[in-house]
């Protein structure tokens, strides 16, 4: 299936009709079905006391399914995977990223509630404190196109998320943020319902405003997953039930994401080593072709990976000093932005994560405000990192600049 690029760049997002062949339909039902269920015998296992009886699938306003997680999938589920593949999904994004190795950064599944929960608020799938600005994150995009990309295809008719096209090329407006102070959870000007059939599908750049603008109990089962250049499936025993065509190209994806961390490995310790040519070396590596732009959102994930190091290798005593949001960002792992986890920290030792702090240091605080920012329409509260814009250059080579 071809798709017209221009149309996400331009929109933020692209519709895409049939993106579940007609004929593939109910068997897929019956397999999120049967995964959906499993997952909700593990709920009511785990709940805890003052939990309802089916634990989180009666108390959360949007139950999701992580169809990755250990033992949903089998063998006459396998489709809820293979569909992930297909040329409508996989192909797909191969045409949309900026670059065509594209591999799956999760799957999930969006379930109704067992009752009315309302909507939710309007947001940017942003955080300032782990991703950097947003108008380096949208200048990069317009300049090299998305890294990552994320689907809702739903099993049945869905007009849940709104969205507010060309929103990913621009910040907020005065009239916008006037009205998401007023009220997050309203219908905002110039927004639009995203009208999906049965099988039709929505790839977007989430970094656009976008709302799930009812959460109820009309029956609801969309797939809700991403692509990405940059990815890492920690958990893939679901993948001995697939066919052997996809038993390879997820072989071939766990190469490519040892390679990718092998990259970013390189690129650290070119900072460590305080080697500018050779950290330049490692982002064109990681992004060949990459612009400024691309090669300064690099750099903002490179900081944020130093400032992860550095607080994983922290005794308790010294956490206890750094903000709660830093530690719980820093614990993440969030392969998109190069931040693959507590193992990959264990490359380094606590003396060189503070030496590949030092480097990083400046620059952290070049994202940083002397006071508390906000700005809504964010999936972040109020933090000194800077949420829009930093005033400072965060470049590679004021980066470099400062190591001398």
């Amino acid at each position: 299936m071809k798709v017209d690029r221009r149309l996400l760049l331009d929109q933020g997002y692209i519709i895409v009709r049939e993106c579940i062949p007609p004929e593939r339909l109910d068997g897929l039902r019956a397999s999120y079905e049967a995964i959906i269920e499993r997952q909700r015998a593990v709920w009511a296992s785990e709940r805890g006391p003052d939990d309802p009886p089916g634990g989180v699938w009666e108390a959360h306003g949007q139950p999701r399914v992580g169809i990755m997680n250990p033992g949903l999938v089998d063998e006459k589920s396998a489709d809820a995977v293979e569909i992930w593949l297909h040329e409508n999904t996989l192909g797909v994004a191969q045409q949309l990223l900026c670059r065509p190795e594209a591999t799956i950064a999760f799957m999930s599944v969006m379930c109704n509630p067992v009752r009315d929960h309302g909507p939710d608020k309007w947001h940017r799938d942003v955080h300032p404190i782990d991703m950097g600005p947003l108008s380096n994150l949208q200048m990069d995009l317009v300049e090299n196109g998305p890294r990552y990309i994320q689907w809702n295809i739903p099993l049945y008719d869905d007009s849940v998320l709104w969205v507010v096209p060309g929103s990913h090329r621009r910040l907020n407006t005065a009239e916008e943020n006037h009205h998401l102070l007023q009220d997050p959870k309203a219908p905002l000007p110039r927004g639009v319902p995203v009208e999906l059939n049965a099988g039709d599908g929505v790839a977007y750049a989430n970094i656009f405003l976008h709302w799930g603008s009812a959460y109820n109990a009309t029956l609801r089962r969309t797939l809700h997953g991403g692509h990405s250049i940059f990815s890492r499936n920690r958990e893939k025993g679901f993948v001995r039930h697939l066919s052997p065509s996809s038993q390879d190209l997820f072989a071939e994806w766990d190469a490519r994401g040892e390679l990718n961390q092998d990259r970013t490995y390189a690129t650290l310790r070119a900072a460590v080593d305080g080697d500018a040519a050779a950290y330049r070396a490692g982002l064109e590596a990681l992004h060949p072709g990459a612009g400024d732009s691309g090669k300064t959102v690099l750099n903002v994930f490179m900081c944020k990976a130093a400032q992860h190091l550095r607080v994983s290798k922290m005794t308790d005593r010294e956490l206890q000093a750094v903000p709660e949001q830093v530690r719980r960002w820093s614990f993440a792992d969030h392969p998109t932005t190069l931040n693959w986890g507590l193992d990959f920290r264990e490359r380094f030792s606590a003396e060189e994560a503070d030496v590949l702090w030092q480097r990083f240091s400046t620059m952290d605080a070049m994202l940083q405000a002397d006071t508390e920012q906000f700005i809504p329409g964010f999936q972040s509260g109020p933090m000194g990192y800077y949420f829009e814009e930093s005033p400072h250059d965060i470049g590679v080579d004021a980066l470099v600049a400062g190591w001398n």
